[in-house]
């Protein structure tokens, strides 16, 4: 790999490094907001997030082609721990991200009970060992 191609090359690591390190605190901040009661600042974050991953999307592009010329090969030893680096970065949004979509999955559980309770339906409570019990109608709902 020639100097000028290696430089790119680490060019883009360090700016994909950077979007990296923004995603993890977007995605920090959407766990934030999906505890909240805030809908306006889970959405903000949604779209933050999705900017940050477009441009990473796109800076991977950039990264691929230069990486699939003729003068590509043989990587420095900067741009393996670059790489290595930015690898690290985007498995912890990825687990990250994995947990706020648990959040979402069990918020919207909780809202189908609290609707299913206000509709008249069975209500889930557990028992002392943990055991769910549908209870009767529930008076909100024969109101």
């Amino acid at each position: 790999m020639d100097q000028d191609a290696r430089r790119r090359l680490e060019d883009l690591l360090d700016r994909e490094i950077g979007l990296a390190r923004s995603l993890t605190t977007t995605l920090a901040e959407e766990r934030i907001a999906l505890t909240g009661e805030s809908p306006e600042a889970v959405e903000k974050n949604a779209a933050d997030k999705i900017r940050v991953l477009e441009t990473i999307e796109k800076l991977e592009q950039e990264r691929r082609s230069l990486c699939a010329s003729p003068e590509s090969s043989g990587l420095a030893t900067t741009v393996v721990e670059r790489w290595r680096a930015l690898m690290q970065l985007m498995a912890s949004c990825r687990t990250a991200n994995e947990v706020n979509g648990h959040i979402i999955h069990v918020r919207q559980h909780q809202i189908r009970q609290l609707i299913d309770i206000v509709r008249g339906g069975p209500s889930i409570t557990y028992d002392h060992h943990g055991k769910t019990l549908a209870k009767a109608l529930r008076a909100l709902a024969q109101a």
